[in-house]
């Protein structure tokens, strides 16, 4: 068994069709299928079924691919151990993080970091929570800024911070010019949200649950800038995380507070437990919980 079959395995499992996978990895689909049975004859079991046109991971499959990315995970701590060793001369560090804190909370921190390492090569994604919560556990991300909470017995927590949503309306709206408001107003008020399928809308589908009814938006929109955009052309309003509201200053808007019952997530850290963290992942975590404490005043 090879790593590179492995690794053509794993791409496989990620896209379910053959051609696909064979176009992202670079390779003639003929010579990825001829890897598979080879894979699969040394294995000695079928790693999928194809049932027609489509692809589907067998049980053998579904262990292999689990210790695959064990392997991998495996060879990453070995390099960022060497990395280390070799004074971080070379290296990455790739995070993970939410929306809503890429451009107001990081900046301080990744600029710190880049004095510090200025040859480790640094990423930081804007993802959804889910996205990085599959990253990390797929070896893609070194760490994870998200929503807590984040559960899972190979991953490690740190809590950060809390931040209240806050209702973002047009100048001219109504809700405007009111000291704060409820969440009930979302019954009556047209509204632009965030799909289901994001953290923020399923919070606020919950608690309005618990107040008798679903939340309907004349609109759904994928990034914040969109739905901000939106509310300032006068769509309808969001609710969105105060601290990203007033960082934006944008001045088509009036930000509310929201009361009865205040809507409040908690921001965290995230890696997996058993991952190296090299001297490059342990300062950035102590630079961005100093960037936190001296943010919120601490």
């Amino acid at each position: 068994m090879e790593l590179k079959q492995l690794e053509y395995f794993m791409a496989v499992c990620r896209e379910l069709h053959f051609t696909r996978a064979a176009e992202k990895l670079g390779i003639a689909q003929p010579s990825l299928s001829q890897q598979i049975r080879l894979l699969e004859h040394e294995i000695g079991v079928p790693l999928f079924d194809r049932i027609g046109k489509k692809t589907v991971i067998t049980e053998a499959g579904r262990t292999l691919l689990h210790h695959s990315y064990n392997v991998f995970h495996e060879l990453s701590q070995a390099r960022a151990a060497i990395n280390e060793l070799q004074g971080l001369k070379r290296g990455t560090l790739k995070i993970g993080a939410l929306l809503t804190v890429v451009n107001y909370l990081l900046p301080p921190t990744v600029i710190a970091f880049h004095r510090s390492y200025p040859n480790v090569e640094l990423s930081v994604l804007g993802l959804r929570t889910g996205d990085i919560y599959d990253g990390l556990l797929q070896n893609e991300l070194d760490l994870g800024i998200v929503y807590l909470p984040m559960e899972h017995e190979d991953l490690e927590t740190i809590p950060l911070y809390k931040e209240n949503l806050a209702l973002a309306a047009p100048l001219d709206h109504p809700l405007a010019k009111e000291p704060f408001v409820t969440l009930d107003v979302l019954k009556e008020t047209p509204s632009v949200l965030l799909p289901g399928t994001y953290f923020l809308r399923q919070l606020v589908n919950e608690q309005c649950g618990t107040l008798g009814f679903t939340p309907q938006p004349v609109m759904e929109m994928t990034t914040m800038e969109s739905i901000i955009n939106m509310v300032g052309k006068g769509v309808g309003v969001t609710l969105l995380p105060r601290a990203y509201l007033n960082y934006i200053e944008d001045k088509r808007i009036r930000t509310v507070s929201l009361q009865n019952p205040m809507l409040t997530t908690q921001i965290g850290l995230v890696y997996r437990k058993n991952k190296y963290l090299c001297a490059a992942s342990r300062v950035f975590m102590e630079q961005l919980i100093a960037t936190v404490k001296k943010q919120n005043g601490d």
